[in-house]
């Protein structure tokens, strides 16, 4: 018989790859919603290079992995359990939101996870590192989908300053291309943040498990796994989400989606840099708000957006609750099989 704790390091691993999986299809439309709303690329085209891109992307970096592995809790103290309802909890929470199309942050929904899985099994807040939480997830909050939205903005009325001389054939020609590019670019850095999460959690299980010391980086073989999982997701699609942000909250020309893609994906990049676990969705979303807003105010439809805000608001807190339930639910289970 396997010894316990690796078998529940394999649980924590197929857990994190079923994550993975889920967060490929549920924020595939990050990467490809402009593209696919501006008919530069069609759908199939457009998930197939969103795949490979996450893939690469995936294996650039592991300072977002480092994060979540030992920089929000004491990953020597919780067991692999704690880790599990985690997981549970993440995917539960990703998958009710794309269900209803809802294009929640699945970065948030894993960190609320584990905040609210860990603070109950300790039935303290102390287990939480929280200068960590406040830098690394509080602040990349709040003021990444604010800089997206800047930066899409004054890109956006950067390019119509610089383009007044220009036909719209031209500029849809043009930007026909160059949108292909900024799809690639937003794909990669989708890769190259999200991706790092589920490398995180396995990391802190293998920690937690004793198999690494603390701050250990992330093996070779985690990345690898994770990269894999990740393209999987996306080669599926998210065709619920991809409506919602590229069709319902503004009408998208080629030149309006590379403005999107390319804001968004530079403030993804430099987080995951950073080792920030930003919410992808929100830093698109917001971007593509900023774009419309651009051209004018009155272009966005603010009724989707609030609605995606909403989901912003409440992701922590209810990733957070699913968590804990799903903690004590394994906790039950637990006592019932030990009687």
């Amino acid at each position: 018989m396997p010894d316990s704790t690796v078998v529940a390091v394999i649980v924590v691993v197929l857990l994190a790859l079923v994550f993975d999986f889920i967060n490929g299809f549920h924020d595939t439309a990050n990467a490809i919603a402009c593209s696919v709303s501006t008919r530069v690329l069609s759908p199939r085209q457009a998930i197939i290079m969103a795949a490979v891109l996450n893939f690469l992307g995936a294996l650039m970096s592991h300072s977002v992995a480092k994060t979540i592995s030992s920089g929000l809790v004491d990953g020597a103290a919780i067991p692999q359990y704690v880790v599990c309802a985690t997981l549970v909890g993440a995917i539960v929470w990703n998958l009710i939101t794309w269900y209803y199309g809802i294009p929640s942050s699945s970065s948030h929904a894993l960190i609320g996870g584990l905040l609210g899985a860990s603070t109950t099994w300790a039935m303290s807040l102390h287990i939480v590192k929280w200068d960590g939480v406040l830098h690394k997830v509080i602040i990349p909050l709040v003021t990444s989908p604010v800089i997206g939205l800047l930066l899409g903005f004054m890109l956006m009325k950067f390019l119509f300053l610089v383009l007044t001389w220009a036909s719209p054939h031209f500029v849809n020609r043009w930007f026909f291309k160059l949108q292909i590019v900024s799809a690639g670019f937003m794909a990669w850095s989708h890769g190259m943040n999200d991706a790092q999460k589920s490398m995180g959690i396995i990391t802190l299980a293998l920690i937690s498990a004793g198999f690494l010391p603390v701050n250990a980086n992330v093996p070779t073989w985690v990345m690898l796994l994770c990269a894999l999982a990740m393209a999987g997701g996306t080669a599926c699609g998210g065709w619920r989400i991809i409506k919602t942000m590229g069709m319902n909250m503004f009408r998208l020309k080629p030149i309006n989606g590379f403005a999107a893609d390319t804001s968004g994906a530079a403030v993804i990049a430099t987080a995951s840099m950073l080792g920030a676990p930003v919410s992808t969705t929100h830093v698109i979303s917001s971007a593509i708000m900023g774009v419309g807003a651009a051209k004018r105010v009155s272009a966005v439809r603010w009724m989707v957006a609030r609605r995606i805000l909403m989901a912003w608001v409440i992701t922590l807190p209810a990733s957070a609750i699913v968590g804990a339930s799903a903690l004590l639910l394994i906790e039950q289970f637990r006592q019932i099989m030990n009687m």
